[in-house]
């Protein structure tokens, strides 16, 4: 798989362990706050990462770099802020489409759940703003 693939599913991955020790741990409103937030920075994270192979896989081949360095070589001779910058840059790996379900690429998939997982965190935001809201009312 590419890096931005790679990418999606650490995000994917770190997503699940912060909801699955929430659920373990099965914190007190402020608890719920902070998972929520690491929770939906990992969403977004995932979502940058899947809009951008998403755009990859639509646009012609000329625009992205056949190869580059490994993620070691990156960490020792770029700065984060370059490593992050070429990892976003993509390649000819992540303009394939190797899987589709319903017409739709992994990548499509991906950036459907980390949308899905926003707008849901969105919601339970709310809910705890507006439940807060009405314990002070009281």
């Amino acid at each position: 798989p590419c890096f931005l693939c790679q990418v999606q599913r650490l995000f994917l991955a770190v997503f699940t362990l912060i909801n699955l020790s929430a659920a373990i741990h099965n914190p007190k409103r402020s608890g719920v706050f902070l998972y929520g937030l690491a929770s939906m920075s990992c969403a977004v994270l995932g979502a940058t990462a899947a809009v951008r192979q998403v755009l990859l896989q639509n646009s012609v081949p000329d625009q992205a770099p056949d190869c580059w360095p490994s993620a070691q070589d990156m960490i020792e001779n770029l700065s984060l802020e370059d490593a992050v910058r070429s990892v976003f840059k993509g390649t000819v790996d992540c303009m394939e489409i190797n899987w589709t379900l319903f017409d739709l690429s992994l990548p499509e998939w991906s950036l459907l759940f980390f949308v899905a997982m926003l707008i849901l965190g969105g919601v339970q935001f709310s809910r705890l703003l507006f439940s807060q809201r009405l314990s002070l009312a009281r």
